[in-house]
């Protein structure tokens, strides 16, 4: 296996919902929901940077496609990580998540390592972590 990941997806409960959340609030560009036209298919996906996709698809169709008993969601299984260049940048995700919706569970601080982050939640419960590392320098991809 090669260390590359293409395609990050997230079960979710409610695809209109999230796809809302994730395209009107936070503003990442999609073609919008594709798939519908089979069973168990329809999908989002979002363009991020360097050909990786962020998808949201309903957890009964994972579940189905996986053969594996549909469990209870749970936000500490795993945490999404966005990096940003500034503190400044951390404060503005921040505000733009809590305006679509998020729920900010740890609101923007200095952290112990000497790095600025906050955490927020999306409509289906999925961890964000938004955080400026001063020792790490971030490229941006075409969307900035």
């Amino acid at each position: 296996m090669k260390p590359s990941i293409t395609v990050l997806t997230l079960g979710v409960d409610d695809l209109e919902r999230s796809l809302q959340f994730y395209r009107d609030g936070l503003g990442l560009p999609t073609e919008g929901i594709v798939g519908s036209e089979f069973e168990h298919g329809a999908v989002a996906f979002f363009e991020l940077q360097a050909g990786i996709k962020l998808a949201i698809w309903k957890r009964t169709d994972i579940a189905h496609e996986a053969k594996i008993e549909l469990g209870e969601p749970s936000s500490t299984e795993c945490t999404i990580g966005h990096n940003t260049k500034s503190r400044e940048e951390v404060d503005e995700v921040m505000e733009q998540a809590k305006n679509a919706s998020a729920i900010i569970t740890d609101p923007a601080h200095d952290t112990f390592w000497g790095g600025y982050s906050g955490h927020f939640q999306d409509p289906d419960g999925h961890l964000w972590e938004i955080v400026w590392n001063p020792a790490w320098e971030l490229e941006y991809n075409r969307y900035e």
